[in-house]
């Protein structure tokens, strides 16, 4: 039987675009550390895409690393970064900012849907102690994009976020790990969901959209983007081939290939959870994006990887299914047969919604 990859956009290949860039990258020479007519190429890319005639983008390895470099740019040793409790720059780093940042504390905010909202935030803000150094200063606003559960932040509520952040003088930085399946869903322009809206740095990702092992870091802030060419050093993060990060990610950003890709992981996504929902399985949320949540009982997920699904257990009784460039019509016609299978199969009641019930549509 066939296994049927669900478990994260990050175990899919490498898309053909992509390859064929890091090819044709590779016959003769180069400069090392960034110095290479590529990377040159791959700054000026980055401000027409995001239409920031000043925008510096800084090629590194890995999420972690993109979101660590980032929020130590905009944030000191004393400082906290706020984001919501369920981040994953809080949850699944290990740390990573407040080593990199020489301390720096992370602090959850909750909100509904795995969204900070304002009136939370005004919250956090209202009860720090400014301006006492028994307490570590609030100093950014991390918001993640889309959030690890899937949804989708609009681009007016950033702006609002963004607005309530800057009136305490903190700046603002996106996780982006899968920001082009969000500017995807939303059909808003790149410099929209990012700078317009107050955003001044943020994680460009790419691996889990095709990419090779490439992220980046784009900032709008120039002070930020000083302290990054020192902070990506120290940290390792100034590969001596940086000229095979930078095309790949010239060909991610070209002819909106980024979008298309992402935008062919959600539909896949939407077909799926529309067959699931057919069926009566429960979702948590309503997938926005490439990520659904389904409430399976135990039993029934064994039975499920016993068919050839590949996915991740998040919860007793929840599990997590994600969709890719990479994933096919025929993948989503066999997970729904499979599904339909392992229902038949299972005992009575652990669907919790009537099958053929409407699902709430996507917030």
């Amino acid at each position: 039987m066939t296994e049927i990859e669900l478990r994260s956009d990050n175990a899919a290949g490498v898309a053909p675009e992509i390859m064929a860039a890091v090819a044709a990258a590779n016959p003769g020479s180069a400069l090392a550390y960034g110095d290479d007519h590529v990377t040159t190429r791959l700054e000026a890319v980055v401000r027409d895409v995001f239409e920031h005639p000043t925008a510096r983008v800084f090629p590194v390895t890995s999420g972690t690393a993109a979101n660590a470099l980032a929020l130590t740019s905009l944030c000191p040793p004393w400082g906290a970064v706020l984001c919501h409790e369920s981040a994953h720059i809080l949850k699944s780093e290990g740390g990573a900012t407040s080593m990199l940042g020489g301390g720096a504390v992370m602090q959850g905010v909750p909100g509904s849907n795995h969204r900070v909202h304002p009136d939370g935030l005004q919250a956090a803000l209202d009860a720090v102690r400014w301006g006492d150094p028994h307490h570590s200063q609030p100093a950014v606003l991390s918001l993640t994009q889309p959030t690890d559960m899937g949804t989708v932040y609009t681009v007016a509520e950033i702006t609002a976020l963004a607005d309530t952040a800057r009136d305490r003088g903190l700046r603002v930085h996106i996780d982006g790990a899968r920001i082009a399946n969000a500017t995807a869903r939303l059909g808003c322009s790149p410099a929209d969901i990012t700078w317009r809206a107050g955003v001044d740095v943020f994680s460009l990702g790419a691996t889990k959209n095709g990419a090779l092992s490439a992220e980046a870091i784009v900032v709008f802030d120039n002070n930020a983007a000083d302290e990054l060419v020192y902070r990506t050093k120290r940290s390792g993060h100034v590969t001596s081939k940086m000229r095979f990060q930078s095309a790949q990610l010239i060909a991610y950003l070209t002819d909106d290939l980024w979008l298309r890709l992402a935008a062919h992981s959600n539909q896949q996504m939407e077909q799926l959870a529309a067959g699931l929902a057919e069926a009566g399985v429960e979702f948590l949320n309503p997938p926005d994006v490439n990520m659904l949540f389904a409430r399976v009982p135990d039993e029934a997920a064994t039975q499920l990887e016993a068919a050839g699904l590949l996915f991740y257990r998040i919860a007793p009784g929840l599990i997590r299914l994600v969709t890719s460039w990479q994933t096919s019509d025929d993948d989503i016609d066999q997970t729904l047969e499979r599904f339909a299978a392992v229902l038949a199969n299972t005992r009575e009641g652990w669907l919790l919604r009537p099958a053929g019930s409407p699902t709430p549509e996507p917030s």
